[in-house]
């Protein structure tokens, strides 16, 4: 009996070692595979917006799909590595339904998915995927706060959104004609301004939906840095209506100064 439990505690002990070896190696992949694949990261979504807005030749469809399989291999890797698999795929599920939409050209499966509805659903996949690996590349050069990764993401978004645009209208009757207009319709979305124009497709008033919703959430970050910065430099400064560190602290030394003298002429005093 002692015997069986002192086995299990051993194989117990054994089995959180490995965990914690692969979860160690899996940092260490990461933190070796972080630049090349920010630069890929960054490739990919510039290969995106040329295949959007113009079409791939044959030598960027040949790149894409290298970069593509580059993805898969570092995805199936660290898929290997990862101490808990099923949290990893729950906490990546964006990026691997990415990964498998290319599969759809390279397999030339689109013969068979023949509807045009199916080719621009598979598309909008591709293109969500695709922020999300943007931000993930954002995300490692500027790190996930700080205002230049908050507008570094902005600009990501409203580029290859503003191609995915043009993709879903520019053949619908008074769609978006060219990319200049989708560029100016997306940063009218973003800054709530908006224009007379509705999205025609199902896929571009999906787009439309998520960016807004970024629009939205980034207006508040924005709103709230200048209010912050503005503060500031009111709060800083002696013509200001806003008490700043500095004027509390001289406030707190000319009190601190009027009680010792005060307490030094109680003592002096001959009643005292």
């Amino acid at each position: 009996m002692a015997s069986s439990f002192k086995q299990k505690r051993t194989s117990l002990h054994e089995h959180k070692q490995l965990r914690q070896e692969r979860y160690e190696l899996l940092q260490q992949l990461t933190d070796w595979l972080e630049t090349p694949m920010v630069v890929l990261g960054f490739g990919w979504l510039v290969l995106l917006g040329v295949e959007l807005i113009w079409g791939l030749s044959a030598e960027l469809e040949l790149l894409s799909t290298i970069i593509w399989i580059i993805f898969i291999l570092d995805f199936l890797l660290k898929l290997l590595l990862a101490p808990a698999r099923r949290a990893f795929l729950k906490a990546n599920i964006i990026t691997m339904i990415s990964l498998l939409v290319p599969a759809v050209r390279v397999l030339r499966l689109a013969r068979v998915l023949r509807l045009a509805r199916a080719a621009r659903g598979l598309r909008l996949v591709k293109v969500v995927g695709s922020l999300n690996r943007g931000m993930k590349a954002l995300a490692a050069s500027f790190g996930r706060r700080g205002l230049g990764y908050v507008l570094g993401l902005t600009g990501v978004v409203v580029l290859v959104g503003a191609a995915g645009m043009f993709a879903f209208e520019n053949k619908e009757p008074g769609g978006l004609q060219s990319y200049s207009q989708a560029l100016w319709w997306t940063a009218m979305l973003l800054t709530s301004m908006g224009s007379d124009y509705w999205p025609r497709t199902a896929e571009g008033q999906t787009l439309c939906l998520l960016l807004a919703l970024y629009g939205f959430a980034v207006f508040g970050y924005f709103t709230a840095t200048l209010a912050t910065f503005f503060m500031g430099r009111e709060a800083n400064s002696e013509e200001g209506e806003l008490a700043g560190a500095a004027q509390v602290a001289a406030l707190h030394d000319e009190l601190r100064q009027l009680r010792h003298e005060l307490s030094t002429r109680q003592k002096d005093s001959p009643n005292h």
